[in-house]
């Protein structure tokens, strides 16, 4: 990581930026991604999510053919196009996506060499703030891996949302990601921090979900959120169909807890304009 250029995103105007990130597969990134952006767009937010992972799940989980996906956050990254011109609506009013393309998988090895490449990310979202745009938040669903792009992410973003899996080696893999959280907050972005983080997967049936969940809480207080996201097959369902949860089965377990979580969310990033964080 470059030790220059330490100044964070901007924050007096433009979109809230959040990075959806955690180094372990499997812990519900995407999931996330989608049904919080759904979520956050069904009570009036307008929502970018900036998918950033080559698989582009987040691109297929929101019915994006590939042969839609023209232009991409690779293009964004490596050839500079501006954010403006990638963003393809959804069927969701009021959320829309930059697409992925398994052209990003080559992209760490071709910025590299770049200059500024920890902040090409950060300078696409610079230029489109200034645009004006009307966006109230923008998700970037991160690859999981602790690379160049998941670092582009946390260096453009004012925040980190962090999914984790109740299972028992949560907190090891949380460790890591904190640590690399502090070295780009003292590299790259010194205003970066821990929105909060989200213990997914959660069942009830099993003693050990109790058990991870209130180490996590025990760990992190106030950081983790109080809403879970419980294991349900309809959430596993709904990204072959190529909808978010919410829009899937409403009424599932799993689309509730994201409404709630929305909720939360909300109600945290309007204590952060009125005074120190109440929950």
């Amino acid at each position: 990581m470059s030790q220059h250029e330490t100044t964070g995103p901007e924050k007096k105007k433009g979109p809230r930026v959040l990075v959806v990130a955690n180094q372990k597969g499997g812990v519900g990134k995407t999931t996330t991604a989608i049904n919080l952006g759904t979520a956050l767009a069904a009570v009036g937010q307008t929502v970018l999510i900036i998918d950033l992972d080559p698989q582009g799940n987040a691109s297929t989980g929101l019915g994006i053919p590939r042969h839609d996906r023209k232009i991409s956050s690779y293009d964004v990254l490596v050839s500079g196009v501006r954010l403006a011109e990638a963003i393809v609506p959804t069927r969701i009013p009021g959320l829309h996506i930059v697409p992925a393309t398994v052209d990003l998988s080559g992209a760490e090895m071709e910025l590299v060499s770049e200059s500024r490449r920890n902040f090409r990310l950060r300078d696409a979202l610079q230029v489109f703030a200034e645009e004006d745009t009307g966006f109230s938040y923008v998700l970037i669903d991160c690859p999981p891996a602790l690379g160049l792009l998941t670092v582009n992410a946390m260096a453009a973003a004012h925040a980190a949302v962090v999914p984790l899996q109740c299972e028992f080696f949560a907190l090891e893999g949380l460790s890591q990601l904190l640590k690399t959280i502090e070295r780009v907050r003292a590299n790259l972005n010194p205003d970066l921090e821990i929105q909060g983080v989200i213990l997914t997967m959660f069942d009830k049936r099993n003693n050990l979900s109790d058990e991870v969940a209130a180490d996590v809480r025990a760990h992190l207080g106030d950081k983790v959120y109080q809403t879970v996201i419980p294991r349900n097959v309809r959430i596993s369902e709904a990204p072959s169909h190529g909808l978010p949860a919410l829009v899937y089965d409403l009424r599932c377990p799993g689309s509730q807890a994201y409404i709630k979580l929305a909720g939360e969310l909300i109600q945290r990033e309007r204590a952060r304009f009125s005074g120190p964080l109440a929950a």
